[in-house]
């Protein structure tokens, strides 16, 4: 059993080690070290670019929130906006165009 323990130990370290997040490079813009060096403190950046087909501006707001208000990310109120403007501007699914009228500028 022992044994057994050892090498699930020693797999499970070598898979997070394995695991480099400097592979995933986020897009250029305003707002990505903000992203990089705030939701890298708790998940892999890739979480970013897997949710990008679902979420628009609304549900990147949503996830934002949910981050802070649920799992209690040590994120400053003051860089939710720029945050969420990054994500929507380079990771965002296209709104409805119902959706899109009401916000300046489109997206």
């Amino acid at each position: 059993m022992r044994a057994w323990l050892f090498a699930f130990f020693i797999l499970g370290t070598t898979a997070a080690y394995a695991a480099d997040e400097s592979q995933v490079q986020l897009r250029d813009g305003p707002g990505r070290e903000l992203v990089r060096n705030n939701c890298a403190t708790c998940h892999s950046l890739d979480y970013i670019q897997m949710n990008a087909p679902f979420l628009d501006r609304k549900g990147w707001e949503a996830e934002a929130g949910k981050m802070i208000n649920a799992y209690h990310a040590p994120i400053d109120k003051d860089n939710i906006a720029a945050i969420v403007d990054y994500l929507t501007r380079h990771y965002g699914a296209p709104s409805s165009p119902a959706s899109d009228s009401a916000a300046p500028g489109g997206r």
